[in-house]
């Protein structure tokens, strides 16, 4: 019996979506890594995770203009697995034996890279979950039944409350009781929100003109 023609076959998934979802991935691996690192911009001190969180704010809205708010809610749910995959496999590296022949300076620069608390772990984990939860949410909610055309204004808007939220959240669970963490709340929440400001509006426009050439090819 003859083959049908593969060409011919319905796609189970959107090259859009295919190509979102990876680049998604790979953000929520890489943002915990990045945020070991406090970068200074201008008078703003801000850890360097944001711009990948920031990129999974811009991909999820992008998903969620183009196939809808819940396959964009999907996402962010399988986006757990990828997450805590790398937290597991950064805690195996951390707790295996460095080589003898390894530079000192350099297992030790590892070991407090990989070795964080697990009130920073979980206070990642839940930030994640709820903020990338709450962007596609406000998001759709701007949107509305009849459709905006004012995509950047919904994707700023989205980003930059799920910004101050994902802040309260994280900055709470990860150092509440250690030290006093007010000024760190306000000083992440403005640097926060003046990336998304800035950041989010040219980006979502790139993404989905991306997503829909890849829809065409």
């Amino acid at each position: 019996m003859d083959q049908p023609d593969i060409s011919t076959r319905p796609r189970l998934i959107s090259p859009s979506l295919f190509a979102l979802s990876i680049f998604y991935g790979g953000m929520v691996c890489i943002a915990g890594v990045l945020g070991n690192k406090q970068v200074a911009l201008g008078p703003l001190a801000v850890e360097a995770g944001i711009f990948a969180f920031l990129l999974l704010v811009v991909t999820s809205s992008a998903v969620a203009e183009l196939h809808g708010p819940a396959t964009a809610g999907r996402l962010v749910r399988v986006g757990f697995v990828p997450l805590l995959v790398s937290l597991a496999l950064s805690w195996v590296v951390f707790v295996l034996p460095a080589s003898p022949d390894m530079i000192p300076a350099n297992r030790d620069a590892i070991q407090l890279v990989l070795g964080a608390t697990w009130r920073i772990w979980l206070g990642g984990i839940v930030a994640y979950g709820v903020s990338q939860t709450l962007n596609v949410t406000i998001f759709a909610a701007l949107k509305g039944r009849e459709g905006s055309k004012l995509l950047w204004l919904r994707a700023a808007i989205a980003s930059m409350l799920s910004q101050v939220v994902d802040t309260l959240l994280f900055v709470t669970i990860a150092f509440y009781g250690a030290f006093p963490i007010g000024q760190l709340l306000v000083g992440q929440m403005i640097a926060k929100v003046t990336l998304s400001a800035v950041l989010v509006p040219p980006l979502i426009y790139v993404f989905v003109a991306i997503g829909r050439r890849l829809d065409r090819a």
